[in-house]
């Protein structure tokens, strides 16, 4: 059997990866990818895996693109596997294109692989993605969990060459006569990850030949913490996290300033993911982090990459930024003696004699203060008020007023949802 066909099969059993299930591969028609494509289908044509998709992501970043597609399927239809294509729109105006192209391409195989029920999505990343990937995270500032590197599994999506070298690659790709794609944006020094690979570690590994196993083995060192971190912030979620609608995150703030800094940080990174934000770098976390250990007296808020952490007393919410709508306001029955009574927003300058003062007035923005109601929630606080004698005898969030006799109903509305 060929060395790197064991590999793969070595890597399939250790993820208990299920070989009777349909499996959707990447492919760019670079050298790793095309590598990754032939070995799956020369196991799916022995029977040792059940049928291969061959995907062919087209970023359209350049005008000959689709010509890669055409060399894909030339492969895919050679090798008797299924070929699809999807073609994706990049954002290019602001922030990072390789980001940008990334979370496209990976947007578009999560839609094919619901598409086409598999059950895993292989792609090509090898070892030298994996050394570009700890040293330019190490350049950016990252915690524990980000020098693990890339994972050989992430839910659906798989790596069964993580640990293969590029020597490796060539070797196969030479003996079976594959001619892969060369992609020149792979060249183009523009690109952070093409500096690092092309100028830096060269440089580097002058220095210390030795370099990559270095770096491997501290993603190695690293991924066994991220799995002890996982563990604690599994605990964690369970003691400080609220239920909630899908676009945010609630949680209690006093298990989370009781925790071991790393763990906050690990859990708090994890529901940026889960959310759709971020991504966030060290510096980001600290700052959650300082937030959690001032105060706990009104409301203070983050605004992160596409993350915005809210913290109000002793609860802190997480969502992306206008995401969702905001929540219908319930509608308020009013029934009682004394009326007719006027619902209304409550205005700067309106006092209560709110029941535990016992008849003593105050003004409602102290007061709300005092019952510690966040500030997103004062603005569209409402309040019942006698028209006799323009009394407040209700309040959002306050109840009644001393000696009122009213009976004020909340109907919430049909649908809810909110991100605020």
């Amino acid at each position: 059997m060929d060395p790197l066909l064991a590999r793969v099969e070595a890597v399939l059993d250790d993820l208990a990866i299920d070989r009777d299930a349909r499996v959707l591969v990447a492919c760019s028609g670079g050298p790793d990818s095309m590598a990754l494509a032939h070995l799956a289908m020369a196991l799916a044509r022995s029977e040792r895996l059940a049928q291969v998709v061959v995907a062919y992501i087209d970023h359209q970043l350049r005008e000959d693109s689709a010509n890669d597609g055409e060399r894909v399927r030339a492969l895919a239809l050679a090798g008797g596997a299924a070929y699809r294509t999807q073609a994706v729109s990049v954002a290019t105006g602001t922030g990072s294109l390789e980001g940008a192209a990334r979370d496209a391409r990976y947007r578009a195989l999560e839609k094919l692989a619901t598409v086409h029920e598999v059950g895993s999505v292989w792609l090509g990343h090898t070892a030298r993605d994996q050394v570009e990937t700890v040293f330019m995270r190490m350049l950016r500032g990252t915690g524990v969990a980000g020098l693990a590197g890339i994972p050989r599994r992430r839910g659906v999506f798989i790596r069964p060459l993580i640990d293969v070298g590029a020597d490796e690659i060539s070797q196969y790709l030479r003996k079976h006569e594959l001619t892969p794609v060369q992609d020149p944006m792979n060249r183009d020094e523009r690109f952070f990850r093409v500096r690092v690979r092309q100028q830096w570690l060269p440089k580097l590994r002058g220095e210390n030949p030795a370099l990559d196993r270095a770096l491997l083995g501290l993603a190695a060192s690293a991924a066994e913490m991220r799995t002890s971190l996982d563990y604690a912030a599994r605990a964690l979620a369970e003691r400080a996290l609220a239920p909630g609608p899908p676009e945010l995150r609630v949680l209690a703030s006093q298990p989370l300033t009781a925790a071991p800094a790393p763990v906050v940080a690990h859990l708090l990174a994890q529901l940026a993911r889960e959310l759709g934000g971020g991504p966030l770098d060290a510096s980001h976390i600290a700052a959650v982090v300082d937030l959690l250990a001032g105060p706990a007296a009104g409301s203070r808020q983050l605004d992160l990459p596409n993350l915005t952490v809210l913290r109000e007393y002793d609860t802190v919410r997480l969502f992306v930024p206008d995401r969702g709508s905001e929540a219908a306001l319930p509608e308020i029955r009013v029934a009682g003696s004394g009326g007719p009574f006027e619902v209304r927003m409550w205005q700067p300058g309106d006092r209560m004699r709110p029941e535990r003062l016992k008849g003593r007035s105050r003004k409602l923005s102290d007061l709300f203060i005092d019952a510690r109601v966040p500030q997103r929630l004062r603005a569209p606080a409402r309040v019942v008020v006698r028209l006799s004698d323009q009394e407040i005898v209700w309040a959002e969030h306050l109840g009644q007023g001393h000696g009122a006799v009213v009976d004020v109903t909340l109907t919430p509305p049909q649908a809810v949802a909110t991100n605020r």
